[in-house]
């Protein structure tokens, strides 16, 4: 029987004044909403309020600690949960985010109020996957000089494409890299190869359509790339263990990977 699938996890946080420390086996994001905390990851401490957010990787000792009242949406993303590249968690950093996510940040937390249990799980999924797409819109450039790799243009080009084929080749020279060596770029960013990302990105992205009930699922399937709805609703209920249709009506899952 295969492992049940990592899912991500979504919490309306407040700090307290005391210094506390923490360290766990998934990547955190925490978003600012309302006052400020603050945050230090090895002696690199940082001020977040809603302009901001920590980004914190697996594994990475942290101290937090708040003055006043605060409120922050804390988002836990196991490995292989939603799609977003590895090297985005490469290092623990404090950033600036666009007004488009600070809103977006206030929706969420909102929503978060009023969801209850029967609608939390697809909640938190379509929730996560939203976060992580408008925070990878806002990703500031990342080219790394030793390796040569953009993971955040990269993953912008992807997310702006994905009802067409993926012809790696093509990525590979609009990048300036080889087949061979642009494959080994890719898996060493994004910690899968292309085509594996790019499928759960298509998944993760029919996520947040599927909260629109106005969108039909055929018209969902060819938007993020599949030549039908039955291929869509293969690939959907192989990773999240029900169809589109009763994720969308509520359905409880069991989700599994693959």
């Amino acid at each position: 029987m295969s492992a049940p699938l990592p899912r991500p996890a979504l919490a309306l946080r407040r700090y307290a004044a005391a210094q506390a420390s923490d360290v766990h086996d998934f990547h955190q994001i925490v978003l600012g909403l309302d006052g400020c905390m603050e945050m230090a990851v090895d002696g690199n401490g940082a001020r977040i309020d809603r302009r901001g957010a920590w980004i914190i990787p697996a594994g990475a000792r942290h101290d937090y600690w708040a003055d006043g009242e605060n409120r922050q949406l804390v988002l836990d993303l196991p490995a292989t949960s939603i799609a977003v590249p590895e090297r985005f968690f490469e290092r623990a950093r404090a950033i600036v985010v666009d007004p488009r996510v600070t809103q977006l940040v206030a929706d969420v937390a909102r929503q978060t109020n009023v969801h209850d249990a029967r609608f939390s799980h697809r909640f938190v999924w379509q929730a996560a996957a939203h976060l992580c797409s408008a925070l990878m819109q806002d990703a500031d450039p990342a080219v790394d000089a030793m390796r040569g790799l953009d993971f955040a243009r990269i993953d912008r080009w992807l997310r702006l494409h994905l009802s067409e084929p993926l012809r790696i080749a093509d990525l590979a020279a609009h990048c300036g890299f080889g087949m061979r060596r642009f494959h080994q770029l890719f898996n060493e960013a994004f910690g899968e190869t292309p085509h594996r990302y790019l499928h759960r990105l298509r998944l993760d992205t029919a996520l947040t359509l599927l909260a629109d009930p106005r969108a039909t699922l055929i018209a969902i399937a060819l938007d993020v790339g599949f030549a039908d709805q039955s291929a869509f609703t293969h690939a959907f209920s192989k990773r999240f263990g029900v169809s589109p249709g009763q994720w969308r009506n509520g359905a409880s899952s069991a989700p599994r990977s693959h």
